[in-house]
């Protein structure tokens, strides 16, 4: 057996942790260093191992890399712009080791105006040729709508031209801002443009100040549900099936939803082919049961408010409105991963800060 060891070598251990994942780093950093260093086949020396011990991690890590200085490689491990996998980015960098000759960032951080400038599909990104402005909103006078304005669009390069000003504004402002402050953002042409244009370099000083000014509108607001009412919505599909749905109907009234700008969604399918879309009796006490799991550690006061569910069609959708995207991130996945066995689960998190999703509640 021994050597039958020596002639296939020994199966590596599996990534479970993001301790195994920095002590396989550290196994075969100097291999990665020389690969970025020299700055050749960075593919296959490096992003193809790295790839699948961050998936074996959890899916929806990306990276980039190259030599911060003559002697230090970075690794920058991104989300791509997914708010459910910031954390787990931020986490995984703050665990890492130090080591000698390597800076490891999180997320894609904000760059000097004059240090940005792309070129994609033969089209240039920079400070030249892109401006925006902001559009205001009468009925959602907190959103911050940005219209970017690039002086080459027209109808036949709009996708490169909005793909491409997309990884500008991520380059320039920074991953976390970029997903944090603004929440519409419209890629235009000149002959489009409504509004004066502002030279783009201007842009991050005009976010900061508006979210300044949105966050000292709502810092240290909290609601607490305890004596709230719900109100039991039901209606009937076109398929026949039933609609069921569960809301907080003060909540649904309250007059400073921004301050919770966060929409947590989980949908779990059940098999609801023998009760009109309906869960059975067992799943419906399991769905519930997930449910009060869930606000034990999403409390409102702390900044997550459970707004209702909704039952129809095989699907339980539960909503949660959120301060912010980091810790529901996390207990939604450690849910997903626990009743594996039981439904198939997907969430998202986005950003709603007039929580127009509930519209249809409210009307009915």
């Amino acid at each position: 057996m021994h050597l039958f060891k020596n002639i296939f070598g020994k199966k590596e251990e599996p990534i479970t942790s993001y301790i195994d994942f920095w002590n396989w780093f550290q196994k075969n950093e100097r291999d990665f260093y020389n690969v970025v260093k020299k700055g050749n086949n960075i593919e296959k020396g490096f992003f193809s191992k790295l790839a699948p011990k961050l998936e074996e991690l959890k899916e929806g890590y990306f990276f980039l890399t190259g030599m911060a200085d003559d002697t230090t490689a970075e690794l920058v491990v991104t989300a791509d712009g997914n708010p459910r996998n910031i954390v787990f980015v931020e986490e995984l960098v703050q665990a890492g080791p130090k080591i000698n000759g390597w800076k490891f960032t999180a997320l894609k951080p904000p760059s000097k105006i004059e240090d940005v400038s792309i070129e994609m599909a033969g089209i240039h990104f920079n400070d030249k040729n892109l401006f925006f402005y902001s559009n205001d909103l009468p009925n959602y006078p907190d959103e911050i709508d940005i219209c970017v304005v690039h002086s080459d669009l027209n109808n036949d390069n709009r996708q490169d031209i909005t793909i491409g000003t997309y990884i500008f504004l991520d380059n320039y402002l920074g991953e976390l801002d970029f997903v944090n402050i603004i929440d519409n953002l419209q890629i235009t042409s000149k002959i489009e443009a409504q509004k004066q244009l502002v030279p783009i370099a201007k842009l991050k000083d005009f976010l900061i100040w508006r979210q300044k000014e949105f966050t000292e509108k709502y810092e240290g607001i909290r609601y607490e549900t305890e004596n709230d009412d719900y109100s039991i919505l039901e209606a009937e599909l076109e398929n026949g099936n039933k609609l069921v749905a569960v809301v907080n109907a003060h909540l649904l009234n309250w007059d400073r939803q921004a301050s919770h700008a966060w929409l947590a969604v989980m949908t779990i399918k059940y098999d609801g082919s023998y009760n009109n879309g309906m869960p059975n009796s067992a799943d419906y006490e399991t769905l519930g049961n997930i449910e009060v799991e869930m606000m034990t550690f999403l409390k409102d006061k702390e900044g997550f408010l459970n707004v209702g569910r909704q039952t129809a069609n095989g699907e339980r959708a539960i909503y949660f409105a959120c301060k912010d995207f980091r810790k529901p991130s996390k207990v939604f996945y450690e849910t997903q991963k626990k009743y594996a066995n039981n439904f198939e689960i997907d969430y998202e998190i986005y950003k709603d800060k007039y929580w127009q999703t509930f519209e249809r509640f409210k009307q009915n």
